[in-house]
């Protein structure tokens, strides 16, 4: 038997007749909605020491829940001494049920984990409806191992919202799900 995520129908249930309500709009389906999260983590000095790729890869699959996908420079830079092809990166691509389960996990157990946390930017969106913003350290999530951690490592997630107009509209649907926005 499959348990639904709670965040997922609470969307059901409480927040697509909030929003039909308030954007005046009769069919469910052109309401805004999530449509994927991307949690990825930037690993430049990863090049130089190969411990540092494996401890994120292992760190972003206990958060998530999912195997990363390592992503490799594009270009070269002299610069920053990268080679085109070099491992740069690590991201998991979240949809559905794992989607929901994560969003209920940030909101209601690792955003108020952070330091001095006084809410998140609302000016995060792209002009498109999408969210993103940044979690300085890995250890806000209670899945991580403290003892384990050697590195601190943040990350960028990104919340990738269909149907919506505009921000204002993604900016509701997230506030309905209790996104923590600074005032």
């Amino acid at each position: 038997m499959l348990v639904m995520a709670r965040l997922l129908d609470r969307y059901r249930n409480e927040i697509v007749p909030t929003l039909k309500k308030e954007l005046a709009r009769d069919n469910a389906l052109s309401l805004p909605r999530l449509s994927k999260m991307v949690v990825s983590m930037g690993l430049g000095q990863a090049a130089l020491e190969k411990k540092r790729m494996t401890n994120a890869l292992d760190e972003l699959a206990v958060i998530t829940g999912q195997r990363p996908v390592v992503t490799k420079a594009r270009k070269s830079v002299a610069g920053f001494k990268l080679r085109q092809g070099v491992d740069v990166g690590a991201k998991v691509t979240l949809r559905k049920q794992r989607m929901y389960e994560f969003l209920d996990r940030l909101i209601s157990v690792a955003i108020p984990r952070i330091r001095d946390f006084r809410g998140l930017n609302p000016k995060g969106f792209d002009g498109r409806g999408n969210y993103s913003f940044g979690v300085s350290e890995q250890l806000v999530f209670p899945e991580v191992d403290v003892e384990k951690v050697e590195f601190q490592q943040g990350m960028n997630i990104t919340i990738c919202i269909t149907g919506a107009r505009n921000d204002r509209e993604s900016h509701r649907l997230l506030e309905l799900f209790g996104m923590p926005f600074r005032k």
